[in-house]
Formats: C-alpha cells, sequence, structure tokens
C-alpha cells in the first residue's frame, strides 16, 4: 500500500514539490553562509519525494548550531513552508481520498518548520530512537 501511495503521491504533488526544494537548495548553495540551508533543503526533497513509510526523527548529536540554524530558518523560510503544508493537508483532508495525501502533508510540517538536527528515517526503524 505504501508503494501505491508513493507512487500517486508522486505522480500528483511529489515531483513538483521536491523539485522545489531542490531548486531552493541550489539557491542555498550559492552562498558559502547558506550553504547548511541548501542540504537541509535537499533533504526535505528526498522525503517530499517518498513520504509514505518514512518519518522524521530527532539527531542525538544536534547542537547549539541547529538550533540557531533552526531559528533563522523559522524566521527567513520555515513558517511560511509549514503554513504551506498546513494549508494544503487540511484542504486535501476534506476529501476521503485525499486524506492520505493531506496526512502526508502534515507529516512534512516539522522537517520544513525546523529542518536542522532532524533525520529523516524508514518508519519502522524509530523505536531504535
Amino acid at each position: 500500500m505504501r508503494t501505491l501511495l508513493n507512487i500517486l503521491w508522486l505522480v500528483l504533488a511529489g515531483f513538483w514539490l521536491a523539485l522545489s526544494y531542490v531548486l531552493a537548495g541550489i539557491i542555498c548553495c550559492i552562498l558559502i553562509i547558506t550553504i547548511p540551508f541548501g542540504i537541509a533543503s535537499f533533504r526535505i526533497a528526498g522525503f517530499a519525494l517518498w513520504p509514505f513509510g518514512r518519518t522524521t526523527v530527532p539527531r542525538r548529536d544536534a547542537g547549539a548550531g541547529s538550533l540557531l540554524g533552526n531559528v533563522i530558518w523559522i524566521i527567513v523560510a520555515g513558517w511560511w513552508l509549514a503554513l504551506g503544508h498546513l494549508v494544503t493537508g487540511a484542504l486535501l483532508c476534506i476529501t476521503i481520498i485525499g486524506i492520505p495525501f493531506g496526512i502526508a502533508n502534515f507529516k512534512l510540517i516539522p522537517v520544513s518548520l525546523a529542518p536542522l538536527g532532524r533525520e529523516i528515517v524508514a518508519s519502522g526503524d524509530r523505536a531504535s530512537f
């Protein structure tokens, strides 16, 4: 079922969403100081491309740098991205067919709000963290 949902997600929204995160990552990698944000955008793009069967968990080795980076990210782009995923997810949940895709959008909110210090893992691996 995960594979079917991922394929439908990829065709309907995932490709364009991932492409926009990749474009943002490329733009962020142009300047040296924003490279961590570019890498985070690439990580989000991979999650947005294939979200079913995966989840995000906090990294144990994340320190003060990721906290400071997340504060900057939230101010500049994070809250816009999270709001966009929230509205899109709520609109998708109006129909029964759209509920799984709305949930996938809700899963993207934490990583789009504060991507630094988070890791994307398979859903079955969450118990080990």
